[in-house]
């Protein structure tokens, strides 16, 4: 599942518990009608995609829905796993343009 939105939040990388597990919340504002602001966690190795991305950037967030359920009461969380820039894309490199030399001899033989 794909989410498409600009970045309204990018929070810290947390350490959770003791044995190492980390993670880092970002926030995407859909451009719907009725804008949704919506949490993601990125985590583990995960985190460092959020590395190069700022607030307001477009972004497309691949996802993976999350639920358990503890002491009774279920939870549901948007894992992300994959992230990319929407939009501006790098502009391709042209070739050159070849401009004729007017002294050139292909065009020795024209009429002006």
């Amino acid at each position: 599942m794909e989410i498409t939105g600009k970045v309204h939040l990018i929070g810290k990388v947390e350490s959770i518990g003791n044995n190492g597990f980390t993670k880092r919340l970002i926030v995407v504002e859909t451009q719907e009608q009725y804008k949704q602001t919506i949490p993601i966690d990125f985590v583990k190795d995960k985190t460092s995609l959020l590395d190069s991305f700022s607030i307001g950037q477009e972004v497309k967030v691949s996802i993976n829905i999350r639920g358990n359920e503890h002491q009774g009461k279920y939870y549901v969380n948007l894992q992300g796993w994959r992230i990319e820039g929407v939009g501006s894309k790098p502009k391709q490199a042209q070739e050159p343009q070849h401009i004729p030399d007017n002294n050139n001899d292909e065009y020795q033989d024209l009429p002006f």
